[in-house]
């Protein structure tokens, strides 16, 4: 067995987008074997959740462990932490142990990029950014990857973090600006923990697509119910989107029905769902699906410049 520390030398986004499109893909056809994810809450509204999966097509199964804790920052911490085991699919040994909190965010930031590849009628698009963490960016850089960005538009609860990442991203033409602005754009990504709708329906335009990825456990939501009930709505998947991502406090609260879904981004990206028109407001829901961890994790053990450990 061996362990990757992936300190540095992460693959670039170009190749971390491809893989994680053929992984939605093969989703979108049926062909992984993945349970919904299972959620240990802990204190201070932190948790921890387990992820696994097996995709045939790449002859890799395992599964991540993944922390959320929303205070981690005051002391010093990442909010998101996570490990994946890679497992033998003939005897079960385990075979790697991977390094997966950076990649995790990757996978994420891929994930909104190959949904704006797919649902955004526009190639140049004007950004908008909800939100000014490590999500954010890893959205802007995978999306850089895919799309032209013309101007990033961001907000943060705090006017020093918007506007210091404004200056990380001042090659895009970055500025910081108040969320009704930042929701004036083609592409908007969400990345706030909030239980409470930050997104008001009557600052979203015609033709916008939404990347709503703050969402990723029961109670938590962004944007506006009346958003979701007006918008072609995509999720990662069914069950997940329902129990945890953004349609979740709706569905509870009977502002919306999990029959209201337009697909999965699996069923985009094969062509079996899309848009059905340039001026459709559409969102993707996002909740992270441990396929994506497979996949990317798959890019770093074939480097084989991991370090050995023994086991059993």
């Amino acid at each position: 067995m061996r362990y990757y520390p992936v300190h540095s030398g992460y693959p670039p986004y170009t190749r971390v987008n491809q893989a994680i499109e053929a992984a939605f893909a093969e989703h979108g056809r049926g062909g992984v074997r993945m349970p919904s994810k299972v959620y240990v809450g802990l204190v201070e509204n932190g948790d921890f959740r387990t992820m696994p999966a097996y995709m045939p097509a790449l002859g890799i199964a395992g599964v991540k462990i993944v922390n959320v804790h929303p205070n981690n920052r005051a002391r010093g911490l990442p909010t998101v932490m996570a490990l994946t085991e890679i497992i033998d699919v003939t005897t079960g040994v385990p075979q790697a142990i991977v390094n997966a909190t950076e990649l995790t965010a990757m996978r994420t930031g891929a994930a909104g990029a190959i949904a704006a590849k797919y649902l955004s009628p526009r190639r140049t698009v004007t950004l908008g950014v909800v939100g000014a963490g490590r999500q954010a960016e890893a959205l802007v850089e995978a999306t850089a990857a895919t799309l032209t960005i013309d101007e990033i538009r961001v907000w943060s609860r705090t006017e020093k973090s918007s506007e210091a990442f404004a200056a990380r991203y001042a090659d895009y033409n970055a500025v910081s600006v108040p969320i009704e602005r930042a929701c004036d754009c083609d592409v908007l990504n969400t990345t706030t923990p909030s239980r409470k709708p930050l997104i008001m329906a009557d600052w979203i335009g015609e033709g916008t697509h939404i990347n709503a990825i703050g969402a990723d456990a029961p109670g938590k939501q962004e944007l506006d119910p009346r958003i979701l009930t007006g918008a072609e709505v995509f999720v990662d998947d069914p069950g997940q989107a329902a129990h945890s991502g953004e349609i979740n406090v709706p569905i509870e609260t009977g502002l919306y029905d999990a029959g209201m879904i337009a697909g999965t981004l699996g069923e985009v990206v094969i062509g079996k769902r899309g848009r059905s028109s340039p001026g459709a407001v559409t969102v993707f829901d996002s909740t992270g699906l441990a396929i994506q961890d497979l996949a990317i994790a798959a890019l770093i053990i074939e480097r084989d410049d991991g370090y050995d450990l023994p086991f059993p």
